[in-house]
């Protein structure tokens, strides 16, 4: 899609290039995943007769990595400032998170999620989809958290001095003018982050959720042909992660818009 992005009207600003790209992108995602299923169909067994059923797969994945994600921003920016609070306990808490997570294997805090976390809260019970949902967000919580971090940190203190000495409050400061700038610089990483949980969403397939990777497996465990199996299993992630990379690629270009004009 950068090729796409190049390919517009020179004569358009950057933003308004960022913004056709990002439309292209959505509508070739949205396209390619509730249509995929009907080229699919023409190829030999064992991918045609399975061809709705990679398809499904595929939107599952694709669920699976919107709602982790988006709950993950979240979290990793309430740890990231529970990092950075001047409040002891709520500063130990959030070390504590990621350490603990990115410490530990994402398969095993799935298993956790699916089948511990119901022991240890009486009356629990989350379905596969939504277990291995929680263990993804709170996985990019804790990665993205170290990523907006970094990025409040790397604003120059003189720009909350400036604000300050303009009679902004300490809240309108950071909401107003280290935000901002923070997340703009904490954008690249973020990105790789996001691309990365669609990758790491094969995992749920150990707790039943029917994603793509769990399609693959049952389908070749039938027909006993995993090579044009897992080679199409491939193909679909690397178009999903191919896309998804272009769509978080144009929003970082249309945030960074002032800086490059």
């Amino acid at each position: 899609m950068k090729a796409a992005f190049t390919l517009l009207p020179r004569g358009w600003s950057r933003q308004r290039r960022s913004a056709v790209t990002i439309v292209l992108a959505i509508t070739a995602l949205l396209l390619f995943l509730w249509l995929m299923a009907i080229p699919m169909a023409w190829l030999p067994e064992p991918i045609g007769p399975a061809a709705q059923q990679f398809a499904e797969g595929a939107r599952i994945t694709v669920a699976l990595t919107l709602v982790a994600g988006v709950i993950g921003i979240v979290l990793g920016m309430l740890a990231a400032l529970g990092r950075l609070s001047s409040f002891g306990p709520l500063r130990w808490l959030a070390g504590f998170y990621i350490w603990a997570i990115r410490g530990t294997p994402l398969l095993v805090q799935v298993l956790f999620v699916f089948l511990a976390l119901p022991a240890l809260v009486p009356g629990l019970q989350l379905s596969d989809f939504y277990s291995a949902v929680v263990a993804l967000a709170f996985n990019a919580g804790a990665y993205n958290a170290e990523a907006i971090r970094s990025g409040i940190l790397a604003v120059h203190k003189g720009q909350a001095e400036a604000a300050r000495s303009l009679g902004l409050s300490p809240f309108q400061t950071f909401r107003d003018v280290v935000f901002p700038q923070s997340m703009r610089i904490a954008l690249p990483p973020l990105v790789n982050n996001f691309v990365s949980l669609l990758k790491d969403s094969s995992l749920a397939y150990v707790i039943g959720v029917v994603e793509l990777s769990n399609i693959g497996n049952r389908i070749q465990s039938v027909t006993f042909q995993p090579i044009p199996v897992f080679v199409t299993v491939a193909a679909i992630y690397l178009i999903l992660t191919s896309v998804m990379t272009q769509i978080s690629g144009a929003i970082e270009r249309q945030l960074d818009v002032e800086r490059h004009g």
